[in-house]
């Protein structure tokens, strides 16, 4: 039974066709809920356990699982996009008719099904309608600076975005120690919660002429050391490549890239050194880290009261949604 599920832009990606899914489809990947029943040889989690779903599963078999490097879990929905469960059946039907689960979770719904390689188990103490941005938001944008860049205390970062994931990237760098931290984005809006959550610096690249990359590299003398895409789009993808260091600056595309769009870029950026990289649910590997993280919450290591805007009732769904595209 879903308790608490927060609205992301990957949600909203796919009713854009930016992220291409099969329809109809139940969205919703970000959440907390509690076990009501389970199916046959389940046995990490039982009925009445507080549980986050979870879309990078974690089966423990496959390459990714075994490796120490990566977590996207070979059982994951993302690149494929079936809609199915693993056994590539669905659990969900209208009037008769077969819909799609959405990357394993589908938590726009009172009650969803889940494998259990998709589930975490979390501490009974943990508030679910707080703990439900562990699912996504949070795990996703702290994770891609503490464990993908992996930033080091007294580096310099930039973050391109500053929604819920990116304003938990600029946490991730704060508690990683990064001595500057530069968040852009085209709303100004967002500056004073991105200086609150630990941004030195807010810039705005509609009040510049010259290319925000340019601009990046003057403020810093010689490009930051980490930077960070946290929207989505291909055009900051590579102004945050080339905003980093030449030689050994790292830029993590974290914002899910849109549909049938490639990038054209000097190959000289990457020649000189640089890194470009991807994260996925933030490098955590879900199933072991998501318990962590909740439990780290439960200690006051990090907040997440500040990513929270609204709350509201699941009828009003379609108004969340609003409130997300117009950047409310």
């Amino acid at each position: 039974q879903i308790m608490a599920t927060g609205i992301c832009r990957s949600d909203d990606h796919v009713i854009t066709g930016a992220l291409v899914m099969p329809f109809p489809i139940i969205l919703g990947h970000e959440a907390a809920g509690v076990v009501e029943s389970v199916g046959q040889g389940v046995t990490s989690i039982k009925p009445g356990d507080k549980v986050i779903p979870l879309f990078v599963p974690q089966c423990g078999e496959c390459d990714s699982c075994l490796s120490t490097k990566g977590n996207l879990c070979s059982k994951n929905d993302i690149g494929t996009g079936a809609g199915l469960m693993p056994d590539g059946t669905t659990r969900f039907t209208c009037k008769g008719k077969a819909i799609h689960h959405f990357i394993g979770t589908s938590t726009f719904t009172e009650y969803t099904v889940v494998h259990e390689s998709a589930v975490a188990k979390i501490d009974a103490a943990a508030p679910l309608e707080k703990v439900c941005l562990i699912g996504c938001g949070f795990s996703t944008g702290y994770g891609a600076a503490v464990q993908t860049a992996k930033v080091e205390p007294g580096s310099t970062c930039a973050v391109f975005g500053l929604g819920g994931v990116g304003l938990s990237v600029v946490m991730g760098c704060k508690a990683a120690g990064a001595s500057r931290i530069i968040a852009v984005d085209i709303n100004s809006d967002k500056f004073a919660k991105a200086k609150e959550l630990g941004a030195t610096d807010c810039v705005n690249p509609k009040d510049f002429k010259e290319p925000i990359h340019q601009v990046l590299i003057k403020m810093t003398g010689r490009g930051v050391d980490y930077s960070f895409e946290v929207i989505g789009r291909t055009e900051t993808m590579t102004a945050a490549l080339a905003c980093c260091q030449n030689n050994y600056g790292v830029s993590v595309i974290v914002g899910v890239p849109p549909a049938a769009q490639n990038i054209t870029f000097d190959p000289m950026l990457l020649f000189t050194g640089r890194t470009w990289k991807g994260s996925v649910f933030g490098g955590w590997k879900s199933k072991d880290s998501v318990p962590k993280l909740v439990a780290d919450y439960l200690k006051k290591k990090f907040v997440l009261d500040p990513l929270i805007t609204h709350t509201l009732p699941f009828t009003e769904i379609n108004e969340g949604f609003d409130l997300l595209r117009t950047g409310k």
